[in-house]
């Protein structure tokens, strides 16, 4: 039997939504004509765009080359050396950040007035949700580097070198973005696993990783249960015996099993470093361009887990710069990624990427729908959220509930919309547009993978006509064609594979 010559489409979609002139004038990009201009000199001069825009960040040491291209290798602003958590923190102090909330989280339990500790809880969360009262706190751009220096010199207090993998398996706590943040501060790579994911995978990334610790907690909320982390970390320590420290934030008060010399408190060991260090004690160290930053596991096509490494300025350049194009980031905006740090996209447009741009980012613990279909709808009320960047998938539950639930809501601050995660069908994409965005916000369809680091092929929102079902046109430096089985170019409405021709900064380096 011949294989068909190409792919057919049955999708036809006509109905195109171009920005509001409001909009339009506020953006970053205004009109199709400025991005048809920063695209064209990205492919044409792509070292003279990129080193332009490698400048508005922090180097220890100026890069000496752009791009050194070795098909299929490709090694970034090579030469110089500069520090992620630097920019994201340091660089946003010096800015006159300092004082400005940088991650602004939410836990998934709710208190009633009067109950346990409801004083402090309502002190910091003053707006009801549904008669009840959520956990919040707030961390300033200042605080949060005085937490990750403290953190970071915890990590060399337990032996923690440049080079060396932690491993993070957290629930989605402030906490795992000091760790994180403070690994990268360090220059000790981190391999940080989707607190949904067992014992198993725990072990299996950590012998592929030869990783000797792991942070997690005792436990993480979801739907009103507790997620057993410590005891996963436990099982996983039988089958991967090179665990050598187990650090253990308190976050549910489980009762757990405990170890002595090998598992420690994370606020006995904040403690130690509180009174026995100064903050300042804990530089950023210099990472060359191409050290490893971080490897993300990822199962992809093939059902065993693939040890995807991401290095250190391309794709913190490249993050930040999409971020900000991409969802137009303003330094007032309060921006939330509904994605766990576990996947890729929180990494990059939950920490990261967003960090760089000096803006909030909002963090929530737990389910969608907990304690009700209308949680994430009064987050946004309550936190006055500006850009919402969320997956097709929950967008379709939401969808299946009915509308009552975020009618019910104040989502009047929403200015931008965005999704993630696989296409979204047109039918979605309309409800999305009409009952989230009431009519007026674009909607920035994003198409990227956890290979590719960042945002590929998306709508830059105040230039770009946006399209139901259809991410529209690539990011400057990205270079897609669609092709057949033998590589061949095909024409126009012709489908087939999609491939990427030219390198990109924040591209994979390996596997």
């Amino acid at each position: 039997m011949s294989e068909p010559s190409g792919i057919d489409s049955i999708l036809q979609e006509n109905r195109k939504f171009p920005p509001s002139k409001a909009f339009s004038e506020r953006a970053h990009l205004k009109t199709r004509e400025q991005y048809e201009a920063q695209y064209r000199r990205s492919i044409e001069q792509p070292e003279a765009f990129w080193a332009e825009v490698a400048r508005e960040f922090h180097w220890f040491k100026p890069f000496e080359r752009v791009l050194e291209w070795k098909e299929p290798f490709a090694k970034w602003f090579v030469g110089g050396q500069t520090n992620v958590a630097y920019n994201c923190l340091d660089l946003q102090i010096e800015r006159g950040r300092g004082e400005h909330t940088a991650i602004l989280w939410e836990g998934e339990p709710v208190h009633r007035r009067g109950a346990e500790n409801a004083e402090k809880v309502l002190e910091d969360s003053p707006q009801r949700l549904g008669g009840e009262f959520p956990e919040v706190r707030r961390l300033t751009y200042r605080e949060l580097h005085r937490e990750v220096c403290k953190f970071a010199n915890v990590l060399k207090s337990l032996g923690v070198k440049k080079g060396d993998v932690v491993t993070i398996y957290m629930p989605l706590v402030p906490e795992l973005a000091i760790a994180m943040l403070a690994c990268a501060r360090i220059g000790a790579p981190h391999s940080i696993i989707f607190g949904g994911f067992s014992a198993v995978a725990i072990a299996d990334r950590v012998h592929d990783a030869a990783s000797k610790i792991v942070i997690t907690a005792d436990g993480g909320w979801r739907r009103g249960n507790i997620v057993p982390l410590k005891d996963n970390v436990d099982e996983a320590v039988t089958l991967a015996p090179e665990i050598k420290t187990v650090v253990v934030l308190k976050r549910c008060d489980n009762k757990i099993n405990w170890v002595p010399g090998r598992d420690h408190w994370w606020s006995d060991l904040m403690t130690d470093q509180g009174s026995g260090f100064r903050v300042q004690d804990c530089p950023a160290e210099p990472c060359d361009a191409e050290d490893l930053l971080f490897v993300l596991y990822t199962s992809g096509t093939t059902g065993k887990p693939k040890g995807i490494v991401h290095t250190t300025a391309g794709y913190m350049i490249y993050t930040a710069y999409t971020a900000r194009l991409i969802f137009d980031l303003k330094p007032e905006d309060t921006y939330w990624c509904t994605a766990d740090i576990g996947w890729v996209t929180g990494h990059s447009y939950v920490i990261y990427g967003i960090l760089q741009n000096g803006v909030t980012s909002v963090m929530y613990e737990g389910a969608p729908n907990h304690p009700g279909w209308d949680r994430f709808w009064r987050i946004i009320e309550r936190h006055k959220v500006n850009v919402l960047y969320t997956a097709p998938t929950a967008i379709r539950a939401f969808m299946r509930q009915g509308r009552e639930h975020p009618d019910r809501c104040d989502l009047s601050s929403l200015r931008l919309l965005g999704t993630v995660g696989e296409p979204i069908n047109p039918e979605a994409w309309m409800w999305y547009h009409r009952t989230i965005g009431g009519e007026r916000c674009p909607i920035v369809d994003t198409w990227w993978q956890t290979e590719t680091g960042m945002i590929l092929i998306t709508p830059l929102p105040g230039a770009i006509a946006t399209k139901p079902g259809s991410a529209t046109r690539p990011f400057p430096g990205v270079v897609p064609e669609v092709v057949n089985k033998q590589g061949q170019p095909l024409k126009a409405n012709e489908g087939g594979y999609l491939v990427i021709t030219k390198p990109w900064p924040a591209m994979l380096r390996g596997i």
